[in-house]
């Protein structure tokens, strides 16, 4: 089996040059897709032998059309490859993975998708760099989606028609949605894919990339909410829910309380408690898969608080769609040299 790759970044600084030359070492074919970086990572990719391709900023840029156009770019390149493998800028790719993913590809005919472990670089630079390795590590086996790592099968990108480039977050799973559709399906596998580099060491970037992801939920349960898919409708459900419910009983059960009873008014609180009860739950549920107690409370709290800027950019969505308004990309973190 050929396998290309395509890479997508922006103002990735070294770590695009690490994911670049594990791709080059790997793959022939390899193309990058800039999306307006002002650090010379075009010359960068050129530098090292890669075909890079820059953006058309006049039109709106999400990361599923520079996918598309890195797809269409190595396609001209070597038009008989048979996969290709997407890797963000911030990534790179571990040796031995593409040569497993291919193997795993051929012993499912059917398989659209093969994806492994991301994991962070520097998972105890920050908390945040740590939730997003314990986000990473999910179940094996089958699966609904991929993330933005994955070795695609040629044929089953161009059936579906590849990425939606109007999804400025959450492409890989709405796409993932099209391609079990066609009777494709998604497949995890035990093995190494990626060193990411989430570079995220503020609440504000967390924060933010809550926000992006309630959009993703939103935008997504828009295009497939409907049965029998209902694609997101359990996650949209859970963020309305935690984000309003509790707080909402808390405000009536104290006014209720300040009228027949003032000195009990504390009692109004009780409500919030179903806060922490969520939290750990969550955390029970990841311990029982092997994960530490400690990094399984972090993983619970911050699914707990995460409701609210979801809550957030589920909003957002809603707003713009009522208004024709065009939410650009989501961005929390920055550059780095």
């Amino acid at each position: 089996m050929t396998t290309g790759v395509v890479a997508i970044g922006r103002n990735e600084g070294e770590r695009l040059r690490a994911c670049l030359v594990s791709a080059r070492r790997d793959c022939a074919a390899v193309v990058y897709v800039d999306s307006g970086s002002t650090d010379g990572s075009t010359d960068l990719a050129k530098s090292l032998g890669v075909h890079a391709v820059d953006l058309d900023l006049s039109k709106p840029f999400t990361a599923a059309r520079a996918r598309n156009e890195g797809f269409s770019a190595l396609m001209q390149i070597d038009p008989n490859l048979q996969a290709v493998q997407f890797v963000d800028g911030d990534c790179e790719i571990v040796p031995g993975w593409i040569a497993k993913a291919q193997a795993a590809l051929d012993s499912h005919p059917k398989a659209a998708v093969i994806c492994g472990r991301r994991r962070e670089r520097f998972p105890n630079a920050s908390i945040f760099n740590k939730l997003c390795d314990l986000e990473w590590d999910t179940p094996l086996g089958v699966a609904n989606s991929c993330g933005g790592d994955a070795l695609i099968r040629v044929a089953a990108f161009q059936e579906v028609g590849g990425y939606n480039p109007a999804v400025i977050a959450g492409e890989e799973p709405e796409m993932c949605v099209r391609l079990r559709d066609k009777g494709w399906t998604i497949h995890r596998i035990a093995a190494e894919m990626t060193l990411h580099d989430a570079a995220m060491t503020r609440f504000g970037q967390w924060w933010k990339r809550n926000v992006r992801a309630g959009h993703a939920y939103a935008q997504g349960n828009a295009l497939h909410g409907e049965p029998p898919e209902r694609f997101r409708e359990r996650e949209l459900r859970s963020i309305q829910t935690w984000a309003v419910l509790p707080i909402l009983t808390t405000v009536i059960a104290i006014g209720v309380i300040a009228a027949v009873a003032p000195p009990w008014c504390a009692l109004g609180l009780l409500p919030l408690l179903l806060y922490p009860l969520l939290a750990v739950k969550v955390a029970r549920k990841r311990m029982s898969g092997g994960t530490s107690v400690f990094d399984a409370l972090l993983y619970g709290i911050s699914v707990t608080v995460g409701k609210f800027p979801q809550w957030l950019g589920v909003r957002r969505f809603h707003s713009a769609s009522r208004s024709g308004e065009r939410i650009g990309i989501i961005e929390y973190k920055g550059a780095r040299s």
